[in-house]
């Protein structure tokens, strides 16, 4: 292992989350899910926040400007100058106790998201594709909680996390058309209260999977292994991505809870690069 994580000068939060480095604008977003904020820290460090009026459980930057934030209500579109909101593509208004919970863009720019009860009443999820013609494809359904997702880097695989189950699944992926197929476990994480939350998968295949109430990052192999635990002051660890000028350094976000520094964000090298972020090109 290399140097110890540290600790990143940034707001603490309630439910901090959903990390994405933008790199064509040098800066990271995460959220703070029950605040309603999306937070942004540009290379220098400075910091900005919006609030969006309703949790938030994914935010990517868009091509065209600005960003798309996976709301209560659905994928919405953010002008950062202005800070308002327009709905892209409603998902689930019908059923006000359900909320979006992580998501990711993959090459192509589609945006994958999913939802979650409030209440983490089992199977009351759904895992859902937002393509750039803004049509909303629905992937999975009877998910707990709809968390990390993240992609190999020859484009064959996605990861993905029901954290209810306990495990990493991987799917067979067509980057062509954005299609699944194939689930399977890729690795067990945790039991009980103790859970996989987000991931990111870097470079080499190696997958990073943030383990709620835990206090670790796992990272893992391409084959599923365990290569090595980073241990964190702060129990809830809830995802991680890769960000920094050459990918390299490793962003990690918490939430309140057990643990001298929950709701931190920190920061690790730990050897590797990670792969670039991608807009929703919609």
């Amino acid at each position: 292992m290399t140097t110890p994580p540290t600790l990143v000068q940034a707001p603490v939060t309630t439910l901090g989350e959903g990390p994405v480095w933008d790199d064509q604008h040098q800066a990271l977003y995460w959220l703070d899910i029950p605040d309603n904020r999306v937070h942004r820290m540009d290379a220098g460090g400075s910091l900005t926040s919006w609030d969006v009026g309703q949790p938030a459980g994914a935010v990517v930057p868009r091509a065209s400007g600005g960003l798309v934030v996976a709301v209560a209500d659905g994928f919405m579109a953010l002008d950062l100058d202005s800070g308002e909101l327009a709905m892209l593509a409603a998902v689930e208004q019908d059923r006000p106790e359900n909320r979006m919970n992580d998501g990711a863009c993959d090459r192509a720019g589609r945006f994958y998201a999913g939802t979650m009860a409030d209440d983490e009443r089992p199977a009351a999820g759904t895992l859902y594709r937002l393509d750039p013609d803004l049509s909303v494809t629905t992937l999975l359904t009877g998910v707990g909680i709809s968390n990390g997702i993240g992609w190999s880097p020859d484009e064959r695989l996605m990861y993905y996390i029901d954290s209810h189950a306990h495990q990493v699944d991987v799917f067979d992926y067509d980057p062509a058309t954005g299609a699944i197929d194939g689930r399977r476990q890729f690795a067990a994480v945790g039991r009980g209260d103790v859970m996989p939350d987000g991931l990111t998968v870097d470079a080499d295949g190696g997958v990073w999977v943030a383990v709620w109430g835990g206090g670790a990052v796992l990272h893992h192999d391409p084959a599923g292994r365990v290569r090595e635990a980073l241990r964190l002051p702060a129990e809830r660890v809830t995802s991680c991505v890769f960000g920094g000028p050459g990918l390299d350094r490793l962003y990690i976000t918490t939430a309140a809870g057990p643990g001298e520094h929950a709701g931190s964000m920190f920061v690790w090298e730990p050897g590797v690069t990670g792969q670039p972020g991608y807009p929703f090109r919609g």
